[in-house]
């Protein structure tokens, strides 16, 4: 290859730096049309993740007929955004606009608000807040941009939808990063959307530096973070026992330098075999005030006995511990005998359940609530589980094992017996 790159002239090279084809991304690409037809085309991502440049791309394709994407050239294009402003300044004129791609540009008119293009194709703007604007004009494809943040989404939405009726397959692109809103929910179950998603680290080699260092470092893994850098739907369940408000507004950055208690709680599963439940281990510290900090989440899928004991133990002695709460319903006294068996010396105190995780969960919930509990940094698999626990358990029928873990440890902490503090230092 490197050899074959050298043999080309300098313009050729360039020409192929610039290719769309070449530098983009499979999620960046539209779905095979032959391998699987297809009207709405959704791509879901992160900030930066490079949707703009996709929608411009593909817009610029569409309306110059290039045989890579359609089979004739679509004579009218509809662009919709949020506001007129947001077309103009995201889809058009933006860094990864239609305007800034190398090329063959269109005419842009903004008092006409529309783009000519070289062989006649033309692409018209429509705010999303000016619905009826879209009754009458009649399209062979659309790109609508950011619909999770439109007002009057679902009337706009459907407008568009009315006035793709040109040409032999009308095609929607619709770019956005995903809120929970109906529309969202409404295009993600719609078995005729494709859906291609994306994260912002995808495209990290077209992003500053100190962008990914100052957003993306603060915000991994947070609610705030997995919804606009991962692309994620992140929703509450209304019947669960957390909502991911109150677990973000109470998330720290670290816990105090002094705790007075630590403790590894270990859920157990029955087996290790596939399908097995997981072996959830989650440590937290109490603090001289009350305060509980949730420090870690080492929960393990489908581990045997040895890996999932040796996995709690290291956090225990990582964390200095002060005991391993361990649940012996599923295993009895095999479960303090496997622990013992890697590190006689480690305290294990075992509990056992007589009530549902439900019911052990509430009493926990409530600790929340009146804001004495804190998750050092982001938990999000565990936050997961919290905010979808509900009176019939989790919404995927899974044993919810790392909240399990969770419960046991706060219990012991702030709702059982009061050991003797013992003063240490992180």
């Amino acid at each position: 290859m490197r050899a074959f790159l050298a043999s080309l002239p300098p313009d050729l090279i360039l020409a192929l730096s610039r290719d769309w084809l070449h530098c983009a991304r499979a999620d960046q690409l539209p779905p095979c049309e032959t391998a699987l037809p297809w009207t709405t085309w959704a791509v879901i991502g992160g900030r930066g993740s490079g949707k703009t440049r996709t929608g411009a791309e593909w817009v610029r394709a569409l309306a110059l007929g290039d045989p890579a994407f359609t089979a004739e050239a679509v004579g009218r294009i509809a662009l919709v955004g949020e506001t007129f402003a947001d077309v103009r300044d995201v889809m058009i004129e933006g860094p990864s606009g239609l305007m800034s791609l190398s090329g063959d540009r269109p005419l842009w008119s903004p008092s006409r608000r529309r783009l000519d293009f070289s062989n006649g194709a033309v692409a018209l703007v429509f705010s999303a807040e000016e619905p009826d604007s879209l009754r009458g004009p009649q399209f062979g494809a659309a790109w609508s941009d950011e619909i999770a943040k439109w007002r009057l989404a679902e009337a706009a939405y459907d407008m568009v939808q009315f006035g793709l009726r040109l040409g032999a397959r009308p095609r929607h692109l619709v770019t956005t990063t995903p809120r929970p809103t109906a529309l969202i929910r409404r295009l993600l179950t719609d078995p005729s959307v494709v859906v291609s998603r994306s994260r912002t680290a995808d495209n990290a080699i077209n992003l500053a530096p100190s962008f990914l260092d100052a957003v993306v470092g603060r915000y991994a893994g947070t609610r705030l973070g997995r919804q606009e850098l991962d692309g994620e739907l992140i929703e509450d369940r209304p019947d669960a026992l957390w909502s991911r408000a109150a677990i973000e507004a109470a998330r720290v950055a670290e816990a105090p330098e002094a705790l007075a208690r630590i403790v590894v709680a270990v859920d157990p599963p029955a087996s290790s075999r596939a399908g097995a439940d997981a072996c959830g281990i989650v440590a937290a510290g109490l603090s001289g005030s009350g305060h509980a900090y949730v420090l870690a989440d080492a929960t393990l899928s489908r581990a045997p006995p040895q890996a999932w004991a040796s996995a709690a133990l290291a956090l225990y002695h990582r964390l200095e511990a002060d005991a391993l709460v361990v649940e012996v319903n599923q295993g009895g006294e095999m479960v303090g005998e496997v622990l013992r068996g890697i590190d006689l010396a480690v305290p294990v105190v075992a509990v056992r359940a007589t009530r549902g995780k439900y019911l052990r969960a509430e009493p926990v919930s409530l600790l929340y609530a009146q804001g004495r509990v804190h998750h050092v940094g982001a938990l999000p698999a565990l936050e997961d589980e919290m905010c979808d626990i509900g009176p019939d358990g989790l919404s995927t029928k899974a044993s919810p094992d790392r909240l399990d873990a969770l419960v046991w440890a706060l219990t012991h902490l702030m709702l059982g017996p009061r050991p003797e503090p013992r003063i240490r230092r992180l």
